[in-house]
């Protein structure tokens, strides 16, 4: 009995992984850290930030070109993401899109995350 294949734990669109690498090419870091953090209205936010290499437990995952790295704790809420970089005439930003995700806040920028379900 063959195992269905794994889900990607957070991939990235092509205009994200694109934006991701002019900024780690002039910051001259090798990995993409994401994960959540408690606060806003709505309970959580979503963080990005760059890092030289994955601390003991995160978890290392590659797309588009791009080494991401998930923190340990984040991982039943980002399961199944996608990392969007958008570009409007009053924005410029990246965007999270989460299965996991319940609701969001009025400005957007907190959101309710529900651990992924384990199967």
């Amino acid at each position: 009995m063959s195992r269905r294949p794994k889900p990607k734990l957070v991939t990235l669109t092509d205009a994200a992984s694109e934006r991701v690498r002019e900024i780690m090419d002039t910051k001259g870091h090798g990995f993409l850290r994401v994960g959540v953090k408690n606060g806003g209205c709505a309970g959580m936010e979503y963080v990005m930030d760059y890092a030289d290499e994955p601390a003991q437990f995160d978890e290392v995952v590659e797309d588009n070109g791009v080494k991401i790295v998930v923190d340990a704790k984040a991982v039943l809420f980002l399961l199944g993401s996608v990392v969007d970089y958008e570009v409007t005439p009053i924005h410029a930003k990246f965007v999270f899109r989460n299965p996991n995700q319940t609701d969001a806040c009025g400005c957007g920028e907190s959101v309710t995350i529900l651990p992924a379900a384990a199967e």
